[in-house]
Protein backbone atom coordinates (compact mmCIF):
# COMPACT_ATOMS: atom_id res chain seq x y z
CA UNK A 1 0.00 0.00 0.00
CA UNK A 2 1.24 3.60 -0.80
CA UNK A 3 0.58 6.61 0.01
CA UNK A 4 -1.39 9.33 -2.46
CA UNK A 5 2.37 10.75 -3.20
CA UNK A 6 3.90 6.86 -3.29
CA UNK A 7 5.16 6.79 -0.07
CA UNK A 8 5.20 2.97 1.14
CA UNK A 9 3.87 3.55 4.91
CA UNK A 10 6.24 -0.04 5.72
CA UNK A 11 9.14 2.28 5.51
CA UNK A 12 8.09 4.73 8.26
CA UNK A 13 11.43 4.21 9.94
CA UNK A 14 13.62 5.01 7.19
CA UNK A 15 14.71 9.03 7.55
CA UNK A 16 12.83 11.00 4.75
CA UNK A 17 14.92 13.54 2.62
CA UNK A 18 14.01 17.48 3.09
CA UNK A 19 15.43 19.35 -0.79
CA UNK A 20 16.04 22.49 0.08
CA UNK A 21 16.26 25.15 -3.13
CA UNK A 22 16.98 28.38 -2.85
CA UNK A 23 16.77 30.93 -5.55
CA UNK A 24 17.89 35.33 -6.02
CA UNK A 25 15.21 36.33 -8.17
CA UNK A 26 14.64 39.79 -8.95
CA UNK A 27 11.45 41.86 -8.58
CA UNK A 28 10.43 42.26 -12.30
CA UNK A 29 10.82 38.67 -12.62
CA UNK A 30 8.65 37.36 -9.37
CA UNK A 31 5.47 36.61 -11.05
CA UNK A 32 7.15 34.62 -13.85
CA UNK A 33 9.25 32.79 -11.30
CA UNK A 34 6.34 32.15 -8.90
CA UNK A 35 4.38 30.42 -12.33
CA UNK A 36 7.66 28.30 -12.93
CA UNK A 37 8.16 27.61 -9.32
CA UNK A 38 4.29 25.91 -9.05
CA UNK A 39 4.75 24.56 -12.36
CA UNK A 40 7.56 22.45 -11.07
CA UNK A 41 6.09 21.67 -7.78
CA UNK A 42 3.34 19.94 -9.76
CA UNK A 43 5.86 17.86 -11.62
CA UNK A 44 7.80 16.56 -9.12
CA UNK A 45 4.68 16.17 -6.45
CA UNK A 46 3.41 13.13 -9.47
CA UNK A 47 6.07 11.00 -9.35
CA UNK A 48 5.82 8.19 -6.64
CA UNK A 49 7.69 9.09 -3.19
CA UNK A 50 6.63 12.39 -3.32
CA UNK A 51 5.49 13.77 0.26
CA UNK A 52 5.22 17.41 0.47
CA UNK A 53 6.42 20.42 -1.49
CA UNK A 54 6.25 24.24 -0.90
CA UNK A 55 7.28 27.17 -2.46
CA UNK A 56 8.42 30.54 -0.36
CA UNK A 57 9.32 33.82 -0.05
CA UNK A 58 12.07 35.16 2.67
CA UNK A 59 9.80 37.92 4.77
CA UNK A 60 13.55 39.84 4.87
CA UNK A 61 14.68 40.02 1.26
CA UNK A 62 11.42 39.08 -0.56
CA UNK A 63 14.47 38.31 -3.74
CA UNK A 64 15.07 35.12 -1.83
CA UNK A 65 12.82 32.52 -3.03
CA UNK A 66 12.83 28.37 -1.71
CA UNK A 67 11.22 25.54 -3.12
CA UNK A 68 11.34 22.65 -0.79
CA UNK A 69 10.11 19.17 -1.29
CA UNK A 70 10.12 16.53 1.45
CA UNK A 71 10.67 12.62 -0.01
CA UNK A 72 9.82 9.19 1.47
CA UNK A 73 13.47 8.40 0.32
CA UNK A 74 16.88 9.66 -1.50
CA UNK A 75 16.09 7.22 -3.64
CA UNK A 76 12.31 8.37 -4.69
CA UNK A 77 13.71 12.22 -5.66
CA UNK A 78 16.89 10.60 -7.58
CA UNK A 79 14.39 8.85 -9.59
CA UNK A 80 11.65 12.13 -9.92
CA UNK A 81 14.42 14.09 -11.12
CA UNK A 82 15.03 11.18 -14.27
CA UNK A 83 11.10 11.63 -15.45
CA UNK A 84 10.52 13.34 -18.89
CA UNK A 85 7.78 15.49 -16.94
CA UNK A 86 10.37 16.55 -14.54
CA UNK A 87 13.26 17.02 -16.70
CA UNK A 88 11.06 19.44 -18.75
CA UNK A 89 9.84 21.05 -15.81
CA UNK A 90 11.41 21.12 -13.04
CA UNK A 91 15.33 20.79 -13.68
CA UNK A 92 15.56 23.69 -15.71
CA UNK A 93 13.97 25.73 -12.63
CA UNK A 94 16.59 23.92 -10.41
CA UNK A 95 19.20 24.85 -12.33
CA UNK A 96 19.13 28.20 -11.39
CA UNK A 97 19.15 27.60 -7.28
CA UNK A 98 21.86 29.44 -5.62
CA UNK A 99 24.83 26.64 -6.05
CA UNK A 100 24.74 25.07 -2.22
CA UNK A 101 23.90 21.68 -0.82
CA UNK A 102 20.43 20.85 -1.05
CA UNK A 103 19.41 17.20 0.24
CA UNK A 104 18.97 17.14 4.06
CA UNK A 105 18.06 13.83 5.47
CA UNK A 106 15.83 13.49 8.62
CA UNK A 107 17.49 13.17 11.97
CA UNK A 108 14.72 10.99 14.50
CA UNK A 109 16.00 9.50 17.62
CA UNK A 110 17.19 5.81 17.35
CA UNK A 111 17.72 5.92 13.25
CA UNK A 112 20.78 5.47 12.07
CA UNK A 113 21.64 8.53 9.43
CA UNK A 114 23.56 8.06 6.66
CA UNK A 115 27.12 7.34 6.76
CA UNK A 116 29.93 8.83 3.98
CA UNK A 117 31.43 5.89 1.98
CA UNK A 118 33.35 5.58 -0.83
CA UNK A 119 32.39 3.64 -3.58
CA UNK A 120 33.70 0.53 -4.08
CA UNK A 121 34.26 -0.61 -7.94
CA UNK A 122 34.48 -4.16 -9.24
Amino acid sequence: MTTPGGADPSRASAPELVVVNRFRVEDADADEFAVQARAALDALARRPGHLTGHLGRNLDEPGLWLVSTTWADVGSYRRALSAYDVKVTAVPLLSRAVDEASAYEEVRPGVPTNEQQPRRLG
